[in-house]
């Protein structure tokens, strides 16, 4: 049998590839809103897609998403019914909202199979959905009798999943261009100013961190930093993590493992919770052999936030690495359930939800992911070094085997009385 041989035509192949190249290659610097890769997703699927409310142009055709798409449009006819007072009309939202459809759509690090149209109306409608929920949140007096979202606790506990997924986002700027177009009406039926009080402005961001307040703590951070340059809400919520901590101390590509809680106690390390009320959970201590942590709150939507925030970073060129190193870190504390028993009781794990698999859980958080450069160096060189001394270690033994409880100090004090008693009697024998 003779086999034909195939005819490339070299020159057409060179035309193709140099029209493919010809083509804008570079990452629009603007882009923050991406899909989760492949490699991330495949330990939680559940923790990227969201159960009830799309956000943005990924996960609108999910059957799931379309019934509560009528909350989206009473929500909506709200807004626009205390607006007409002010002459803000829905055609100018949809005007103002086209002239940065394009800046908009360079967002998302992915095609966005939808026509202009349609992309903004869906900007505009999710946009003023996120900003009235954020509004009635704040402002009870705001919301209807027959409210779906905050008549229903369930619904409540889905946009606290679905908001912070980083698939289904909006760009800030068309939340902070909507906002802004809103706010005069809302300001004046706001049940929260009081007269006679001065009037203090509240922004989109302040707003936005209310809503999620209690997400990691629950003594929650200081709200009142500012954002500049925010992406997304995902974004937002980092910074708020990020910017609220203090000084990062020298970041490093290598280090070497942090000890378990278990092995730390057993070298007479204590491990306790930050003294201060709103101390963030990035800021990590080591002073005078205590290990110091702020309390984590976890609940059903801690593993969600912290999967969302380290894809966020691993995928965007701008963020550094200082969520996963956190991450990274619980995971060097927690190998057993004894570990997790150790932090538990310290209080620097605060449960809402106990997880099904807690070392897993932790170990987890950061599969798949790749460190360029780590946060923690410095705070695993000093709990090492304190950690090969012999001292802490016996004294610790020592309390844990003959001073662990009152019937062993007990015990210890009725030996010792017996052994002086003895050796007095002995005494006087020889003397006598």
């Amino acid at each position: 049998m003779i086999e034909t041989m195939e005819i490339v035509d070299i020159d057409s192949l060179i035309s193709s590839v140099e029209r493919m190249m010809s083509q804008n290659l570079m990452v629009s610097d603007k882009c923050c809103i991406f899909r989760v890769p492949p490699i991330l997703r495949r330990h939680s699927e559940r923790a990227y897609t969201p159960n009830a409310f799309s956000i943005g142009p990924w996960h609108r055709n999910h059957p799931l998403m379309q019934s509560t798409e009528k909350i989206k449009l009473k929500y909506l006819k709200h807004l626009l019914s205390r607006e007409s007072k002010s002459g803000v009309t829905l055609k100018e939202l949809f005007e103002s909202t086209r002239e940065i459809e394009k800046e908009a759509r360079s967002c998302y690090a992915g095609p966005i199979d939808v026509g202009a149209e349609d992309f903004v109306r869906l900007l505009v409608i999710d946009g003023c959905f996120l900003i009235e929920l954020f509004r009635k949140d704040q402002d009870s007096g705001l919301r209807e009798d027959d409210d779906p979202i905050f008549n229903m606790s369930c619904m409540l506990q889905y946009l606290h999943h679905d908001l912070i997924l980083v698939e289904n986002q909006i760009p800030w700027l068309v939340l902070e261009l909507l906002f802004n177009k809103t706010t005069a009406a809302n300001s004046e039926q706001s049940t929260q100013a009081r007269e006679g009080e001065p009037k203090k402005k509240t922004t989109l961001a302040h707003l936005a961190l209310q809503f999620f307040a209690n997400i990691f703590s629950s003594n929650a951070l200081n709200i009142d930093t500012p954002y500049d340059g925010t992406k997304h809400m995902l974004d937002l919520l980092r910074n708020w993590l990020v910017m609220s901590c203090g000084k990062d101390e020298d970041v490093e590509t290598r280090w070497e493992p942090m000890p378990s809680a278990t092995d730390l106690v057993d070298a007479g390390i204590k491990l306790k919770v930050s003294d201060s009320e709103h101390r963030n959970i990035l800021d990590i201590k080591f002073n005078n052999g205590s290990l110091e942590m702020p309390s984590l709150l976890i609940q059903e939507t801690t593993e969600v936030i912290f999967r969302n925030l380290i894809s966020y970073e691993q995928c965007s060129l701008k963020c550094t690495d200082r969520i996963t190193s956190y991450a990274v870190l619980l995971g060097y504390l927690v190998n057993t359930t004894k570990d997790m028993d150790i932090l538990t009781s310290s209080g620097i794990f605060v449960y809402g939800l106990i997880p099904k698999e807690a070392p897993e859980f932790f170990n987890n958080l950061y599969q798949g992911t790749f460190l360029k450069r780590y946060y923690y160096p410095k705070l695993h060189q000093k709990v090492r070094k304190y950690y090969r001394r012999r001292s802490p270690r016996w004294r610790a033994l020592l309390m844990r085997n003959y001073f662990g409880s009152p019937w062993a100090i007990v015990s210890i004090f009725a030996a010792a009385t017996l052994l002086i008693l003895t050796f007095v009697q002995t005494i006087f024998t020889i003397i006598k």
